[in-house]
């Protein structure tokens, strides 16, 4: 992937995933190793805010949707909440208000854990809120691989990948 095509591979995304993964880990290490000093009802709200102001709202509206389409502002809401940009700026406001605290690690293991462990990202809003693969992404893969995973391999032994 790079700037001007914006896709993974099962690969790439695999890769992507165990990046997240060693965040996942460095977080729920610092958890652990300070579980005695962690408020655990912030540290719960934090974690489950994300989802029931970002997720669960839009998750509703897709599935009563007879055709899955669905306000973009779900995918706002989504992407807003699921974005390690708000987690940051959460995290800072709470830290200036009430000071730093080890509850605040509930935000980059709820993200990390959803990035590595669902494979969960951005939501674009051409693509379906759940996870479904698009006629068109399942044609993207079939003309990339070129009808078989063997030709990815041809392109990267070639120098052409």
């Amino acid at each position: 992937m790079d700037s001007k095509n914006r896709f993974d591979t099962k690969n790439t995304h695999a890769v992507a995933r165990a990046e997240w993964l060693m965040g996942l880990l460095a977080a729920v290490a610092l958890a652990i190793h300070n579980i005695g000093q962690i408020n655990w009802f912030v540290f719960v709200g934090l974690f489950l805010v994300i989802d029931v102001i970002g997720y669960i709202p839009g998750a509703i509206a897709y599935h009563r949707s007879p055709d899955g389409d669905i306000h973009k502002g779900y995918y706002v809401a989504y992407n807003v909440m699921h974005s390690l940009l708000t987690a940051g700026a959460i995290a800072l406001a709470w830290a200036l208000i009430f000071g730093p605290e080890w509850a605040l690690l509930a935000l980059p293991i709820h993200l990390f854990g959803d990035r590595s462990l669902f494979g969960n990202t951005i939501k674009p809003f051409g693509i379906p809120f759940e996870p479904v693969t698009t006629p068109e992404f399942a044609e993207f893969e079939r003309k990339y691989h070129g009808g078989h995973p063997e030709a990815v391999l041809e392109k990267v032994d070639s120098g052409k990948a």
